[in-house]
C-alpha cells in the first residue's frame, strides 16, 4: 500500500530534488541492465535506502561525539521460551504466531534496555543502538552496540571478564545455568563422531 503511495506521488514527494543524484545513478543503466521505471522512496520509507543512509549517518555522529562501542552482542530469540509455548493453542507451532513470537520478543528487548541503562549492568552509558533483524524461518534478533562513558570504560582483560565467559559454568554450583551453555551455545559433536549434524550437510 505504502509503495503504491510513492510510486503514484513522486512529482508531491519533490522528486525533482534528486535530479542530480539521478544522472549519476542511471548513468551505470543506460546500456539497458535494467528496464522499467526507477521509484525513490523517502527517508519515511522504513527500511528504504534513503532511511537507511540516514541512521548510518546518526550512529556515525554518535560514535564521533562518544567515540568508538566498547561492547558489543548480540540477543536471539528463542521460540522455545515459556511466554511462547505458553500461549500457543494446542497443536500450534511458533512459526504460526509471529505476532506472539515478536510481541514476547519485544518485552524481552524493553527488559535487556532497561537493564544496561537504568540499572546499569555495564556502567555509565553514554550511547546505544541496536538493529532487530529477522532469521530466515522468522525469528527475530537483535544487535547491540554500546558506548560506556570515561568512568566505566572496560580497560583490561578482568574488567571484560566479569561480563563474558568462555568457559563452562559449574555443573554442581549451577545446573540450571550449565544446562542453557550446553544446550544452546556449544556446538558438535560432529564429523566423525556425528555425520549426520547440521554442519555436515555439504561434508
Amino acid at each position: 500500500m505504502r509503495l503504491n503511495f510513492f510510486f503514484h506521488n513522486q512529482d508531491k514527494l519533490r522528486i525533482e530534488n534528486y535530479k542530480g543524484v539521478a544522472v549519476s545513478v542511471l548513468s551505470s543503466v543506460q546500456k539497458g541492465g535494467k528496464v522499467g521505471t526507477r521509484v525513490y522512496l523517502p527517508q519515511s520509507f522504513i527500511g528504504g535506502p534513503q532511511d537507511m543512509q540516514h541512521r548510518y549517518l546518526d550512529l556515525m555522529s554518535l560514535v564521533h561525539e562518544f567515540g568508538r562501542p566498547d561492547i558489543f552482542f548480540t540477543i536471539t530469540c528463542n521460540s522455545n521460551w515459556l511466554e511462547i509455548k505458553e500461549r500457543l493453542a494446542p497443536g500450534e507451532e511458533s512459526q504460526n504466531r509471529p505476532d506472539l513470537v515478536s510481541r514476547v520478543f519485544k518485552a524481552k528487548l524493553s527488559i535487556l534496555h532497561d537493564k544496561i541503562l537504568k540499572s546499569k549492568f555495564f556502567g555509565e552509558v553514554a550511547s546505544i543502538f541496536y538493529v532487530l533483524e529477522f532469521q530466515k524461518r522468522g525469528l527475530p534478533h537483535a544487535h547491540f552496540l554500546v558506548i560506556l562513558k570515561p568512568c566505566s570504560k572496560l580497560l583490561s582483560p578482568e574488567a571484560y571478564d566479569r561480563f563474558v565467559s568462555a568457559k563452562l559454568p559449574d555443573k554442581d554450583e549451577d545446573p540450571y545455568m550449565y544446562s542453557l551453555v550446553v544446550k544452546h551455545m556449544m556446538h558438535g559433536p560432529c564429523g566423525d563422531l556425528n555425520p549426520e549434524n547440521v554442519c555436515m550437510k555439504d561434508g
